[in-house]
């Protein structure tokens, strides 16, 4: 798997936000571990505090980097396969707030991961971020509820799993078929195939799910594997959701 290099360093999408690529994880799957580039987002909210999205692995060269941004605040698991790394940011960081997505306690405990959460995310923006930043839980999948952001200020919105968008050039040879099955391969990267079946008869409350995503009208599309929209993303939204 070839990474977003550099890895572990802070990239600029906009004024106050960043992405971060990191290092490969190996998720079970069908019967083996495949691999999956890493990436989080932080956004350093009006009080200059800063909160991040679906940390990736601590390394000592980024953590200096994130430091001198501001103060680790928030730590935001955005579903419930996404949360590994927050325990050992909570230990470099006592005072951050580590947020619960739907269902990631108990997936926590069934892997025998430790990692404590203070608050739980809601259907709403918590008052610590509501002027910058807008949320919405997408519903519908019987697999898991993933919760997604807007970055008001730079019309960002931030995703995890609901949309991949794997370039094969990065991809090992021998796992490009599961990503033609998946149906997640760059440029018509989507919800990969087996995730949508999980929504299979609760397809209108994904839909309005999705339409109020669109009104929010982004112009730039985050995704945590895979080359992210930097622009076109509302038009890249409604390509990657038309299996709805």
């Amino acid at each position: 798997m070839k990474l977003y290099e550099p890895i572990n360093t802070l990239k600029a999408v906009a004024e106050n936000l960043w992405i971060v690529d990191g290092p490969v994880v190996r998720m079970a799957m069908y019967g083996t571990r495949i691999p999956f580039p890493t990436r989080m987002t932080i956004v350093r909210l009006n009080n200059g505090d800063l909160w991040c999205h679906s940390p990736i692995e601590l390394s000592p060269e980024l953590q200096p980097q994130i430091e001198a941004l501001g103060k680790v605040k928030h730590l935001i698991s955005p579903n419930k396969i996404h949360y590994a790394h927050i325990g050992a940011w909570s230990q470099a960081y006592p005072s951050a707030i580590a947020w619960a997505s739907p269902g990631v306690r108990e997936r926590a405990k069934q892997q025998k991961i430790e990692v404590k959460f203070q608050a739980d995310l809601q259907e709403k923006p918590s008052p610590e971020w509501v002027t910058e930043l807008d949320q919405l839980i997408f519903r519908g999948s019987r697999f898991m509820d993933e919760v997604v952001f807007f970055h008001r200020p730079s019309s960002t919105l931030i995703l995890t799993d609901l949309i991949e968008n794997f370039e094969p050039q990065k991809v090992p040879w021998y796992y490009r078929w599961m990503l033609a099955i998946g149906g997640n391969v760059d440029p018509d990267g989507k919800t990969p195939r087996d995730l949508q079946f999980t929504f299979w008869g609760n397809q209108e409350q994904a839909r309005q799910c999705f339409q109020q995503m669109l009104a929010w009208n982004p112009q730039k599309v985050i995704v945590a594997h895979g080359r992210w929209y930097e622009n076109n993303g509302t038009a890249e939204l409604n390509r990657a959701f038309r299996w709805l």
